[in-house]
């Protein structure tokens, strides 16, 4: 079974090498998706993989790295391709 989220952080996420450590815990944790910037300054993520590591993502965002400040955190269903790896995308 596959678990499928699209992730809406906002705070202080922006300049704080948040894509980058989403990108390394993503892949640490064999998930499929994308990251990327928002010109709202909310920091935007799909997960999809295996339902208890897509919880697990989601938790890790809750804190973020540690120059991060996480004010909130939206978690969505979400049925968009995932692509077939973890990668950063453009900024929207």
């Amino acid at each position: 079974r596959i678990s499928q989220v699209r992730v809406v952080i906002k705070g202080r996420v922006q300049g704080v090498f948040y894509r980058d450590w989403t990108v390394g815990n993503a892949t640490e944790l064999g998930l499929k998706g994308w990251v990327r910037n928002r010109r709202d300054g909310a920091v935007e993520a799909l997960f999809s993989g295996d339902p208890a590591k897509v919880d697990e993502m989601s938790q890790r965002c809750r804190r973020g790295p540690p120059s991060a400040v996480v004010t909130g955190l939206e978690v969505f269903p979400c049925d968009d391709d995932p692509g077939s790896g973890f990668e950063r995308k453009p900024t929207v």
